[in-house]
């Protein structure tokens, strides 16, 4: 993939998938911001709560860049804490913004094509794996 920001996104969603919440976090700013449907929220404490709490995979496909906005559309998955059981799937589209090498804010959308309009990015912005 090449740029930086993109480079760091992938091991964000790594970290992520993983269940590595230390690595998840030392990838985020101190003062992350988390955006999505219920509304939003800041630091290193609201990510782990919600990782912790949420269950979600979140599997990166189609990938868009331009300058320090990465946009992914995903595969998500919820999973219960009780029995692994997945309880939930769809396929939204996440925001990122990376600074000074960390993810500083990162904000869910239902679809690709409205996390693409609330960046303004396109799809001359398709980053495509060589």
């Amino acid at each position: 993939m090449g740029t930086s920001e993109v480079i760091v996104v992938g091991q964000w969603h790594e970290a992520l998938n993983a269940n590595d919440i230390d690595r998840l976090v030392s990838l985020s700013s101190d003062d992350i911001e988390i955006g999505g449907p219920r509304g939003s929220a800041r630091g290193a404490d609201v990510l782990r709560e919600w990782v912790g709490r949420a269950g979600i995979r979140l599997n990166p496909g189609r990938t868009f860049h331009r300058a320090a906005i990465v946009v992914v559309e995903q595969s998500a998955q919820w999973r219960s804490a009780e029995t692994g059981e997945i309880t939930g799937s769809q396929t939204p589209a996440t925001v990122f913004g990376v600074r000074d090498g960390r993810v500083a804010y990162l904000y869910r959308h239902p679809d690709l094509l409205t996390a693409l309009q609330a960046a303004g990015l396109d799809e001359s912005d398709e980053v495509h794996q060589t």
